[in-house]
């Protein structure tokens, strides 16, 4: 159809090929990398019930930008403004085409509508398209306005510290920030001799004859060109910049949503998967405010954002890798849902060593006769602080249980502080005898005592049996009136261990025993925003000064609203409060096992 072409639309059709043709390639590389399982699982779920789920998610999240909403107001409606508003240009501009045109048209006649429609015949509704359209533009062009103004003084949208981007990703942003305006401009000048805009363009168009009344029909067609031309040109170089810039999670999250919604996840090593988890990060910097090493120890460049960046564009030095406590703050406050913690500990993995015959040891430990026994495993950390294995054991025994203690002698461990440093091999090792251990002694149920080897167990094991931290044991006892409790009168406040909570999403069932034996007070940061104790077993870069900074913040926040008792689930936390000043700090389990009734 030769009244539907112009020379000003080859930019934008030759990026809208480059745009998918790269994306298709990179997508079906990074799938053919996927391991055995993870095709499994692809091409076994990949048409199912599934799919509406992912397809609803896709909507919420990557349009709609609801988890971001959550966090900060403004800073949605400026991600939501440009993603929904600029996907509902292109939908309505394809309903206002075919009202105006029919069914049959140019891919492109939609996206240059104000152009190649400006002499076509008066339709029904027209005036409506052309409100609604300009009223989407405006829509647009607030959130871009809040951007640059974002860019320039992050704390108009929430953010004390704007994301760092490379010149690449600096350049797209430029061009997308583009578009919208110069569409604008275009269809204005349209507007100013065919009046066939909305509210806005025409405005403006009535603006471009104000100041400029005398224009030949020959320079005008120059102008109006030279502006659609301009428009065409800034559409290609963001599609063509889009792929290799952070802007690619725009067409590769849905994808991970779907993904995702599959069973699809992160392993040990790096996959094709962890590609898509890479460019399905839009750098927004919503991670950086409430990580610790920011917020404590103002340490620059190395948050789970610039993490995923520097190993997208292959610079990722050592010292980022290792300086992150593992906390899972990040891992909360990401919109896209990353599994920023698995990533990062893939970056440390050490193939190097050789570990044969490292643990020969444990072989040598034999498995007990435990049938109809519950297993405990206290963790190496539980045993220097020993009060805590204290009361689990009076615990048991007050509740009538028979149990074994599987490491009160030639400690083995749970693997997953070797795990967290890149130890790999070592870990499995560890896990192997481990499981020998559990398999063989015929115990009912596994209880721990520190929150990271509950996780260890509950995630990296493959056991027969089930596995409780030792609060959701001992909230199951009282509630079978296996335990009976007299309550104190003292006022406590529960922290959140990392790896309890954030890490196992197990918030209630410590706050559920507490209430039966104190009155508990709230804290300021509690559940998911906790603040980590600084003195977990993730980053190996900071020193043990930096470690107390983050502690005294998290102790800080923990006494604000003055409690009689602090009270946690894990003992390293104990530990660190406990060495941080003269304040009482007791282990829920310590705390029942002192309010047990004779």
């Amino acid at each position: 159809m030769p009244q539907y072409f112009n020379p000003f639309i080859i930019p934008f059709c030759i990026g809208v090929i480059l745009l998918f043709g790269i994306c298709l390639f990179k997508w079906i590389r990074w799938i053919k990398n996927f391991d055995r399982l993870q095709r499994a699982i692809l091409f076994k779920n990949i048409i199912s019930w599934k799919f509406i789920p992912a397809i609803w998610e896709m909507i919420t999240e990557a349009l709609f930008h609801r988890k971001v909403f959550k966090h900060r107001f403004l800073l949605g409606y400026m991600h939501t403004s440009i993603a929904l508003g600029w996907f509902l240009l292109i939908v309505v501009g394809a309903i206002e085409t075919s009202f105006a045109i029919g069914g049959k048209h140019p891919l492109w006649v939609p996206i240059f509508f104000r152009y190649f429609g400006k002499e076509l015949p008066h339709f029904e509704g027209e005036m409506f398209f052309n409100n609604l359209m300009d009223l989407l533009l405006c829509i647009v062009l607030s959130g871009v306005l809040i951007a640059l103004f974002k860019r320039i003084y992050s704390r108009i949208v929430g953010m004390k510290k704007a994301a760092k981007h490379v010149i690449f990703d600096k350049f797209a942003m430029i061009s997308l920030w583009l578009i919208f305006p110069l569409r604008l401009i275009a269809e204005s000048v349209t507007a100013s001799r065919y009046h066939n805009g909305g509210f806005l363009t025409n405005s403006f168009g009535e603006l471009i004859n104000y100041v400029f009344p005398t224009v030949s029909n020959n320079t005008f067609w120059y102008l109006e060109t030279t502006w659609w031309l301009f428009y065409s040109l800034a559409l290609a170089v963001f599609f063509v910049s889009l792929p290799f810039s952070r802007y690619m999670h725009i067409l590769t999250e849905p994808l991970l949503i779907y993904f995702r919604k599959l069973g699809l996840h992160e392993n040990d090593k790096p996959t094709g998967f962890t590609k898509f988890e890479l460019s399905a990060c839009s750098r927004c910097g919503i991670c950086i405010d409430n990580c610790p090493l920011n917020k404590e120890l103002k340490l620059p460049d190395v948050q789970s954002i610039y993490l995923l960046r520097d190993l997208r564009y292959k610079r990722l030095k050592e010292e980022i890798a290792n300086n992150c406590l593992l906390c899972d703050r990040c891992v909360t406050d990401c919109p896209v849902g990353l599994e920023l913690t698995k990533i990062r500990r893939q970056t440390r993995y050490k193939n190097e060593l050789d570990t044969q015959g490292n643990y020969k040891y444990v072989d040598a430990i034999q498995p007990f006769n435990a049938i109809g026994r519950v297993a405990y495993f206290s963790g190496c950390m539980t045993h220097l602080t020993p009060g805590i294995i204290e009361a689990i054991k009076n615990i048991f025994e007050a509740a009538g249980q028979k149990y074994w203690h599987i490491d009160a002698e030639k400690t083995i461990c749970c693997g997953r502080p070797l795990l967290q440093q890149g130890f790999e091999q070592q870990a499995t090792e560890l896990r192997r005898k481990n499981t020998a251990l559990i398999r063989e002694s015929n115990a009912t149920l596994l209880v721990t005592s520190c929150p990271i080897c509950y996780q260890s167990f509950k995630k990296e094991y493959k056991l027969n049996i089930p596995v409780v931290h030792h609060t959701e044991y001992i909230e199951q006892c009282i509630k079978e009136n296996k335990l009976f409790i007299k309550k104190q009168d003292l006022k406590v406040v529960y922290h959140d261990p990392c790896e309890l909570g954030r890490g196992c999403k197990i918030y209630k069932a410590p706050r559920n025993v507490l209430k039966k034996v104190a009155n508990l007070i709230s804290g300021r940061n509690e559940k998911q925003k906790s603040f980590c104790c600084g003195f977990n077993l993730g980053n190996l870069a900071i020193d043990s000064e930096a470690q107390k900074k983050i502690r005294d913040a998290a102790l800080h926040n923990l006494l604000e609203n003055k409690p009689d008792l602090i009270v946690t689930a894990c003992p390293m936390c104990k530990k660190a409060f406990a060495y941080s000043s003269d304040f009482q700090v007791k282990d829920v389990a310590e705390i029942i096992n002192e309010s047990l009734e004779n």
